[in-house]
């Protein structure tokens, strides 16, 4: 099939035209974003007033922090943008998406900031928080609209109901990255929390991705992985956001490094999905809407990082009171 004939059964089916520009644009937003994503990494920590004379251990932490957020965002971003490019952008709504990744990605990469910028990037959060609560409620009417209602078919093939939870976990890591970036002194309780939160994200995450995989029969053992090695790193970070205890949190901050690596690989993965479907890469316009979503995996990358840092602000807590002890 040419990649003309797309547009024409998309404007035979919902009576709305096509612009075939549009594909091209989402895969350059997809690159740049990718971009973005890594030079976030890279990039030097700002330092606002007083942050500098922090424990390095804090400020690394806030880097994997708002590393997190920011690849989160990213995920967002590309994910939404292809998903309801497949579905025609049928309804203004789904336009919010992506912009809203988008907006929380940069948000995430301008932290920390204080005064006036960080009042506006802390909204920024808040409203991807918000944005990814009603894509959740949307995405659950869409399941319920369809015949059958709940059923495993509209489980597999309607809006993913788990897929607004990374601009929620995005705008909520955001958070609590620029509260880390205000106080001192409340380490202790900011891993914990960031702990719990990358925990629940892992589960959840986890669920979809099980349900999918499912849906593709696990023709791969490759796709038992993301299946398994992130409970297994939400159980130990739950265990931290409960009783923190430093013995286990070096074998646990490996763990979270392969779940980090998991996104990457997993993005490779899919990127090589996309190729076995018919004309592979030379037929990109049609392979990368009908393959696995490339952009999915890699979310798993951002609640490694946070979750790392969620340790390590345990760890500065740890010393500090020890150090107070002496």
């Amino acid at each position: 099939m040419k990649d003309s004939n797309i547009s024409d059964l998309l404007t035979k089916r919902t009576g709305r035209p096509v612009a075939g520009s549009g594909i091209g644009l989402v895969a350059a937003t997809a690159a740049l974003s990718f971009i973005a994503a890594g030079l976030a990494a890279r990039r030097p920590d700002p330092h606002p007033r007083g942050l500098a004379k922090r424990a390095p251990a804090k400020r690394e932490a806030l880097r994997l922090s708002r590393d997190g957020a920011a690849i989160m965002g990213s995920s967002v971003l590309l994910d939404s943008a292809l998903e309801h490019l497949r579905g025609d952008f049928r309804r203004d709504e789904m336009y919010i998406a992506p912009l809203a990744g988008a907006a929380s990605m940069a948000a995430a990469m301008a932290e920390p900031r204080q005064n006036a910028a960080g009042r506006a990037l802390e909204g920024v959060h808040i409203a991807s928080f918000t944005t990814g609560l009603m894509g959740m409620g949307f995405h659950l009417g869409n399941v319920l609209r369809r015949p059958g209602g709940i059923s495993w078919n509209n489980l597999f093939y309607a809006a993913p109901l788990g897929a607004p939870g990374a601009l929620i976990m995005s705008g909520l890591i955001g958070m609590v990255t620029h509260q880390m970036a205000r106080s001192s002194g409340r380490e202790r309780r900011h891993g914990r929390q960031l702990a719990a939160l990358t925990a629940t994200a892992m589960l959840a995450e986890t669920a979809e991705v099980a349900l999918l995989h499912f849906r593709g029969a696990y023709h791969d053992p490759a796709m038992y992985l993301p299946a398994t090695l992130p409970p297994v790193a939400a159980v130990g970070l739950l265990a931290e956001s409960l009783s923190p205890r430093k013995r286990r949190r070096g074998p646990l901050k490996l763990l979270l490094r392969a779940v980090e690596a998991l996104g990457y690989i997993g993005t490779a993965f899919h990127a090589l999905g996309v190729a076995r479907n018919s004309g592979g890469w030379k037929n990109w316009r049609q392979t990368t809407l009908a393959g696995p979503p490339m952009p999915a995996p890699i979310s798993f990358a951002g609640l490694g990082k946070s979750g790392r840092a969620a340790l390590d602000l345990l760890d500065v807590a740890e010393d500090r009171e020890g150090g107070r002890a002496r």
